[in-house]
């Protein structure tokens, strides 16, 4: 048990060291012989390993209130902290480039280890793009993979909506502050049901504030969870566009949904496409895409996620069907489906795109849908 303790003391003492990743903390429990060593190195840090000046001061004279603090904290909030020495420490993030040291967890840790696709986006998102990136991530999250973003207002927060909406899905938010500061405050209610359903991580220990410089740098960690990188809306020079940068860096697939050419949010998603993302008209542009980082026996599921048995379509259930109804053999727009159903117009939108999602519908121009061939001739 005391042995349990030091162990836990010593991974939070390198957790709160500044500065410190992995690649630092590697070659230092290479030359100490392990976690306890190289947090108790002092001023001594062996001859090749390369660390900061923070850090040496750091682990010279440790702030131990501080350290203190923390597993007060860690002991009653039930935080799991994962060194990046850890076979627990999840794998794409430990094949990036300056990944955290150690990882600060609440809620389910294995969470970590599932194929991760990362929405990102506009915090002023369209209503429309809004509901693009709920219904994309409750389209993958039924598929049985898990949403990673950043908690963060529009986009980010549909996103994990979106995930927590699929009745197994799973959602990782990465935050900018310690794991007990929840930025931004109205999504307390959403960060904990994350916690229910997945995982809060961060790399900053408890009592850090929302500095804005620690959200661009929690970016690489988003993007180095998962597969690949989804941008629904974004402008021209915004944090979204960040995030990408750091998944092409890490040799992961970027991909971005096109939008209104007079729409400011659709210009960081035009400028990534030019520069080689995937163009999204549909989730089998992603899913495509996924086979690569699955597990053979995961692929039925993600090649057709919403297929039903020999190929037929899943049932829908009775408000989805009084929809399709409406479409009737004629393309029609979201105003006359209102009319025809008495649904509101936001829950058409979003019907609309999940129907689309599953190829049962296909939008015409002039802001018209209709039914897909093989549906009309059902």
């Amino acid at each position: 048990m005391e042995s349990e303790a030091e162990s836990l003391r010593a991974v939070a003492l390198l957790a709160r060291t500044p500065s410190l990743v992995a690649e630092h903390l590697h070659a230092l429990v290479a030359a100490t012989g392990g976690l306890e060593a190289a947090a108790n190195v002092g001023a001594n840090v062996p001859s090749g390993v390369e660390l900061t000046r923070a850090a040496r001061q750091f682990l010279a004279s440790p702030d131990i209130p501080a350290i203190e603090a923390d597993l007060e904290w860690i002991r009653a909030s039930g935080a799991t902290l994962i060194p990046c020495t850890s076979p627990s420490y999840p794998e794409l993030l430990s094949h990036t480039s300056r990944a955290p040291a150690v990882l600060y967890v609440l809620g389910d840790a294995r969470a970590l280890h599932t194929p991760q696709l990362a929405i990102v986006g506009s915090r002023s998102p369209t209503a429309s793009g809004r509901e693009t990136a709920r219904t994309f991530a409750e389209f993958f999250a039924r598929a049985g993979i898990t949403i990673t973003s950043g908690l963060a207002l529009g986009v980010d927060a549909a996103s994990h909506e979106g995930a927590l909406l699929a009745p197994a899905g799973v959602t990782i938010a990465v935050c900018g502050t310690g794991l007990d500061v929840i930025y931004p405050r109205r999504n307390a209610g959403l960060a904990q049901r994350i916690r229910e359903r997945g995982a809060l991580v961060s790399e900053f220990p408890p009592r850090t504030p929302p500095l804005p410089p620690h959200f661009p740098q929690r970016n690489r960690i988003i993007s180095g969870l998962a597969f690949g990188t989804l941008v629904v809306e974004a402008a021209r020079n915004s944090g979204s566009l960040i995030t990408a940068q750091h998944a092409l860096e890490q040799g992961r697939e970027v991909f971005a949904i096109p939008g209104s050419i007079h729409n400011p949010l659709s210009r960081g998603c035009h400028k990534l496409i030019r520069s080689g993302a995937k163009l999204v008209e549909d989730a089998a542009d992603v899913l495509s895409e996924v086979p690569n980082f699955l597990p053979p026996q995961s692929l039925g599921s993600c090649r057709n996620p919403l297929a039903g048995v020999a190929g037929k379509p899943p049932a829908l259930d009775k408000d989805y069907e009084i929809l399709l109804d409406a479409l009737g053999f004629e393309p029609a727009n979201i105003d006359v489906l209102v009319a025809r159903t008495g649904f509101p117009s936001d829950s058409v939108q979003s019907m609309l795109l999940m129907l689309e999602l599953q190829g049962r519908v296909e939008p015409h121009v002039g802001g018209r849908f209709a039914l897909t061939k093989k549906m009309a001739l059902r």
